[in-house]
């Protein structure tokens, strides 16, 4: 029996992601080709073929995270979910998974990682000041 595929991003689909999220908040309606998502990331020093950029790519229009938006060659895509749709939704899947659910044990794990700087602390402050 085959093994549904999964809906979580793997690390390779959020890289080809973050291409789109990147341009889209650069150029209005970012439509690219597989051609310019494998430039832009070996542009960032992440060389992969373009046939591994093109699987990832399709894989990701069954997923519903892009869409084609032509039907001649070059095919372009386009993103339909927004980063702050896919990273809330990633966060509160580990926040479940990892954390039981609990925010609070993921803030002390944050801050126990490592030390703030003046700025993100400052950061926090003013969210938690603007927070009912």
């Amino acid at each position: 029996m085959a093994r549904p595929k999964a809906k979580e991003l793997t690390t390779r689909e959020l890289e080809i992601m973050h291409v789109f999220w990147d341009r889209c908040a650069s150029e209005s309606e970012a439509q690219l080709t597989v051609t310019e998502v494998r430039d832009a990331l070996e542009q960032s020093g992440r060389e992969l073929a373009y046939t591994t950029v093109a699987t990832l790519v399709r894989i990701l229009v069954e997923k519903s995270f892009l869409k084609q938006t032509n039907d001649e060659r070059p095919f372009l895509y386009c993103s339909i979910r927004s980063f702050d749709d896919v990273s809330g939704s990633m966060l509160g899947d580990m926040i479940q998974k990892v954390f039981g659910g609990s925010r609070e044990k993921l803030l002390l794990r944050l801050l126990e990682e490592r030390q703030l700087s003046p700025r993100e602390l400052e950061k926090i402050k003013e969210i938690l000041q603007e927070k009912p």
